[in-house]
């Protein structure tokens, strides 16, 4: 991956690529699931409570991974054995491996797949019966012989064990091959020497198998974006334009919703029935309510009420709550605020930490400015008060409910219920000013000798016309 992450941390569509195989193993029906990874454990941060983590000491292959993990699995266990670096694995798939191996008694069964370009992965060598007679590895030179690079079967990585016939087979894998490993494969040959059968189990979806580099990556999330747009609109949403729309895998989303071109839904987003989001919106670890509206915005952490309207061009920060049918209109940005159902605040305004009543207006160009070099302070906004444009707020201050601002006000003081609050210098018109102001311009001027250059006698007027522009 050429990356200071861990592979298995690298997301795809908004889940760490190790959470996905952890997910399909769970909807399959795993009673106990275990994942293994280094003395660091870098990727339990990413696993939630119902995982056991089993540490392996050194990274000696798969097979020793997989003893690893042996003190959480008796004999007399199913053992399915998944990478962590296949995010694309269903339940199906794994429900449908665990019932044929379930039904023939081996004591182990492999996924397999058959692919047009089988490089990298292990060979499965079939004996004359159709039985699995080994895995070979293809990870260094010298692993496989040419006739078994030939192969186009393919082991994905992915087992089923009779619990008892593994613990055995484990005790006796060597690791006299090229990379000095404990590899899985290897109990495949000791489990037939114990006259025990291994079987195949073909699954066809390649798009199934790994990741192991960044073009890997991208072709994975494609599927799983894929996959994801299917179910949501199989649900009754409507994505416009798949290819430019972006879905995280635990975004919930209401029928009848729309969601329009380049519009991306991340994180815990949960957007209500019949809403419309988008065109050209972004939303992360927010709610949406029923038949709200989202237009070219960002939301962030923000509580977004039912039929509220949002946008365009409006930054909803976290702590942001907008009540039912309220409004943030263009260009606006709230950060940690209640807006009240039925406020407005329509444009160009700047609100934080700050708490606004029901069927508030907010006129244009307001500002609460909460910060006073130390301390968030709040600000209080009744419900029914009327804010007029050029407002500015500072906090900590309150506007009682049904309170007015005159324009262009600094509000200071608390402003009691029913009152006008002003705070701006008064208006005064000096009479005149701009005909002495273009005397005293004229007065000032310097002698202008431009035409000292002009030919005479041509018929041209000489005089100078131009007049300069006031000073600022």
């Amino acid at each position: 991956m050429r990356s200071a992450t861990p592979k298995l941390l690298h997301e795809v569509c908004g889940r760490a690529m190790i959470a996905w195989p952890v997910a399909a193993a769970r909807a399959a029906g795993a009673a106990k699931v275990v994942v293994v990874e280094g003395p660091e454990r870098p990727l339990q941060a990413s696993l939630d409570d119902g995982v056991t983590v089993a540490v392996q000491q050194e990274p000696r292959g798969t097979a020793d991974a997989v003893r690893a993990a042996a003190d959480h699995f008796g004999p007399g266990d199913m053992v399915i054995v998944l990478n962590g670096d296949h995010p694309l694995i269903t339940p199906a798939t794994l429900a449908g491996l665990a019932e044929a191996h379930a039904r023939s008694g081996a004591a182990a069964t492999l996924a397999t797949a058959v692919l047009d370009d089988p490089s990298g992965y292990g060979r499965v060598v079939r004996a004359p019966d159709g039985t699995v007679e080994r895995v070979v590895e293809t990870k260094a030179p010298g692993d496989a012989t040419e006739l078994e690079l030939r192969i186009r079967e393919i082991s994905t990585g992915i087992y089923a064990f009779e619990g008892a016939a593994l613990i055995g087979a484990l005790d006796e894998v060597r690791s006299d091959n090229a990379q000095g490993e404990l590899y899985l494969p290897d109990v495949v040959p000791i489990m037939r020497a114990h006259e025990r059968s291994v079987l195949a189990h073909e699954i066809d979806d390649a798009s199934e198998l790994g990741v192991n580099d960044r073009v890997g990556l991208a072709a994975v999330r494609a599927v799983a974006q894929r996959r994801i747009h299917e179910r949501h609109m199989l649900a009754g949403v409507t994505i416009v334009d798949p290819a430019t729309t972006v879905i995280d895998v635990d975004v919930q989303i209401g029928p009848d919703t729309v969601i329009a071109p380049f519009t991306s839904l991340h994180g815990a987003t949960e957007i209500g029935g019949g809403a419309t989001i988008g065109p050209l919106s972004t939303v992360i670890d927010t709610r949406v309510g029923a038949r709200a509206t989202v237009v070219h915005s960002y939301l962030t952490g923000a509580d977004v009420g039912d039929r509220v309207s949002v946008g365009p061009f409006a930054y909803l920060r976290p702590g942001a709550v907008l009540r039912e049918g309220s409004k943030a209109g263009a260009f606006v940005e709230i950060k940690n605020s209640d807006i009240g159902a039925g406020a407005k605040v329509p444009h160009l305004s700047y609100i934080g930490d700050t708490d606004i009543g029901e069927r508030t207006n907010i006129g244009a160009g307001t500002i609460t400015a909460n910060y006073d070099g130390k301390n968030k302070n709040r600000t209080s906004i009744g419900a029914g008060a009327f804010v007029s444009v050029d407002t500015m707020f500072v906090a900590p201050v309150s506007l009682g409910d049904g309170a007015y601002t005159g324009a262009g006000s600094v509000i200071t003081d608390d402003v009691p219920p029913g009152a006008l609050g002003i705070a701006r210098a008064r208006q005064k018109n000096i009479e005149g000013y701009g005909e002495r102001r273009n005397q005293r311009d004229s007065a000032s001027r310097p002698a202008d000798d431009s035409d000292k250059n002009v030919p005479q006698g041509n018929g041209s007027d000489s005089s100078d016309t131009r007049e300069s522009a006031p000073s600022p």
